[in-house]
C-alpha cells in the first residue's frame, strides 16, 4: 500500500470523506470548527455541501486527502487558525500570537483503518502548512492515555498520534471529548 497525500482540491473526493450518504442529511461536512458558529448553524442540508465546494476551490484548500492508488481513503482538515473557530475558542487557549495553522479533523474510511493512514494524513497536513509558510501547526487531540476513544469522536486524533509526528504538548485545555481531556499540541515549522 502506497499512500499519497494531496491537497483537497477535488470536491467529489472531499464529499466521499466528509459528506453524507443522503444529500438531504445535516452532517458536519467538517465545517463545525472551520466557520463561525452562526453560519454553521444556518447552513442546512445541501447548502453545507455547496459551501464546502466553494472552500475546495479556494487557495489554500480546506485540507488534505489520502489516496491508495485512485481510491480516496482519508481526510485531514487543516487551515490557518485565524480562519477557524479556534481563533475565538474559549476552551482551547492561544499560546502566543503567532499565525499558526490548526489541524482538527482526521478521518480514515472504514476498511482502511489500522493501516497507519492517519499518520500519513497528519504528515500531509504538516507539509501543507509548511508549504504555505506557517511558522507552526497545532492540533487539539484527546489525551486518552491508551483508553479506547469512540470512533465518532476519534476525529480529533490522540496525543500519541501527534507525538509520533513530532508535536509537543504546549498547553492544557478545558475542552473534553468522549470523557477525555484535549491537549494543545504544537510543531514548530522550519
Amino acid at each position: 500500500m502506497a499512500i499519497e497525500v494531496r491537497p483537497a482540491t477535488v470536491f467529489e473526493d472531499v464529499k466521499t470523506m466528509v459528506g453524507p450518504k443522503n444529500p438531504g442529511s445535516n452532517v458536519c461536512w467538517c465545517l463545525s470548527y472551520r466557520i463561525p458558529s452562526k453560519l454553521n448553524q444556518s447552513l442546512q442540508k445541501e447548502a453545507r455541501g455547496e459551501y464546502v465546494e466553494k472552500l475546495v476551490a479556494e487557495d489554500p484548500p480546506p485540507g488534505v486527502l489520502a489516496y491508495d492508488g485512485d481510491d480516496v481513503v482519508g481526510w485531514a482538515a487543516v487551515h490557518p487558525r485565524a480562519d477557524t473557530s479556534f481563533a475565538t475558542n474559549r476552551k482551547i487557549p492561544h499560546v502566543d500570537d503567532s499565525p499558526v495553522w490548526s489541524v482538527w479533523c482526521i478521518r480514515v474510511r472504514p476498511g482502511h483503518r489500522g493501516k497507519g493512514i492517519s499518520h500519513h494524513l497528519l504528515a500531509g497536513a504538516v507539509e501543507m502548512a509548511r508549504k504555505y509558510g506557517a511558522p507552526a501547526i497545532e492540533g487539539y487531540p484527546v489525551d486518552n492515555k491508551g483508553g479506547n476513544v469512540d470512533l465518532t469522536m476519534a476525529y480529533v486524533g490522540t496525543r500519541r498520534l501527534f507525538e509520533k509526528a513530532g508535536f509537543k504538548k504546549v498547553a492544557e485545555t478545558t475542552s473534553v471529548l468522549n470523557g477525555f481531556p484535549r491537549v494543545l499540541m504544537r510543531l514548530d515549522l522550519p
